[in-house]
């Protein structure tokens, strides 16, 4: 496509901008490093550096921080995930300088003041504590745990209340210097603004930044043996995660995976199990899907909420559906069908400006490169039925791992 450029500056951080027609413009830095990236004794510290990122520089208080976008009709934000962490703003395509300056400033030069370590604190232990108290949420970060039991990703983004009590400032530091170094970043643009003023910007505010190799330690998780675990909490419906190792997102089936998981539990009210659970059977208030695909693993999962004693006919409707998946290829014109409506739904994000600058950042990141929209649905309509049965034979049922809230 020809509105997506490229760039590395001299000391490693790569750039990409996407040229649009709008006046909103987007942002941000795209980091390798997330709570898989945590040491014993300070899980949650990811997520911890990505709140009080914002909470002072040698150059700026927290609230001129704050009030540096916004004051312009902007936004600064960031969220974690398990190997990533997004730093980014939104604003007035005129005002693309500020955006950059800033968060330069706060990768660079952040000092993580310990009296706003202490305020933040308690927001992201109640942030947590939120979690908690929404099964629905809480029952899928335990079955992630459960699923990657004895590994770097076997412990929650949020972390232990523990280990975010002792957090200092010289712990968030020294994992900034760690892992927010050039080698491990991408910068990444969306707006009308040129792509050489936008790489001489970045170059300005981020060129002095040393070329240091990101030190940190990744492992393949273990395969952990299939579990079906209960856990009573009192609540009225049941909040039930199935699912099962994949393959990690570079694997040749990650398309077929994809188009599985919209075919299983996608948006669409059509999905597969939610004609199935819901509207034929009425067993389910909700059912979804969910494909996470990392750069040495993956997993799928389904997640449904229903009454206990549906929980039981539940899974057994999901164990039919996704056997017949994985012995009974899929007829052309029923597979076409389903691609057709999986391919229409990504046409639709990518009108997002939002969704282009994440995907942008993520897959610079991690591939090297972005793919275009028409590339995306060309691999998708490639797909075969043998694909499909392939993807669909990691949920078979002796495979299959369960955890129910109830």
């Amino acid at each position: 496509m020809s509105n997506i450029y490229y760039d590395t500056l001299p000391n490693g951080l790569r750039m990409v901008h996407v040229t649009t027609m709008s006046q909103v413009a987007w942002c941000g830095l795209a980091v390798n490093a997330g709570s898989r990236d945590e040491v014993e004794g300070q899980y949650g510290l990811a997520h911890f550096v990505e709140h009080t990122i914002f909470k002072g520089t040698t150059h700026r208080r927290s609230w001129h921080i704050l009030n540096r976008m916004e004051s312009v009709g902007g936004e600064l934000n960031a969220y974690t995930t398990k190997e990533g962490t997004m730093l980014y703003s939104v604003f007035p395509a005129q005002h693309l300088k500020r955006a950059v300056d800033l968060l330069a400033d706060l990768v660079q030069w952040s000092v993580f003041p310990q009296e706003e370590l202490d305020r933040e604190r308690d927001v992201v232990l109640e942030e947590a504590a939120s979690y908690r108290d929404a099964p629905s949420d809480a029952v899928c970060d335990d079955f992630e745990d459960l699923l990657f039991a004895g590994s770097e990703l076997g412990h929650n983004i949020l972390g232990i209340k523990e280990d975010v009590e002792r957090m200092t400032s010289e712990d968030c530091m020294r994992y900034l210097k760690t892992l927010y170094v050039p080698s491990n970043m991408a910068f990444f643009s969306v707006g009308p603004e040129r792509a050489e003023k936008v790489f001489r910007m970045v170059e300005k505010y981020f060129g002095g930044m040393s070329h240091t190799i990101a030190k940190r330690q990744r492992h393949i998780p273990k395969e952990v043996a299939p579990f079906k675990q209960v856990t009573v909490i009192g609540t009225h419906q049941a909040h039930t995660v199935v699912g099962a190792r994949v393959p990690d997102r570079e694997d040749p089936l990650r398309y077929a995976l994809m188009l599985l998981n919209n075919i299983l539990g996608g948006p669409g009210m059509n999905s597969l199990l939610n004609v199935e659970l819901r509207e034929r059977r009425g067993y389910v208030y909700s059912v979804e899907s969910t494909l996470s695909l990392l750069s040495d693993c993956g997993w799928i999962s389904i997640y449904l909420g229903c009454d206990p004693d549906d929980v039981r006919s539940s899974l057994q409707v999901i164990d039919r559906i996704t056997s017949r998946l994985s012995n009974e290829l899929l007829p052309e014109r029923r597979l076409e069908a389903y691609k057709r409506q999986y391919c229409g739904q990504l046409v639709v994000a990518a009108d997002s400006a939002e969704f282009l600058a994440m995907s942008a950042g993520r897959e610079l990141l991690h591939r090297g490169c972005v793919s275009t929209i028409d590339e995306t649905i060309a691999r998708i309509q490639a797909v075969t039925p043998e694909q499909i049965a392939q993807a669909a034979a990691f949920l078979k049922a002796e495979k299959l791992s369960s955890l129910t809230f109830k």
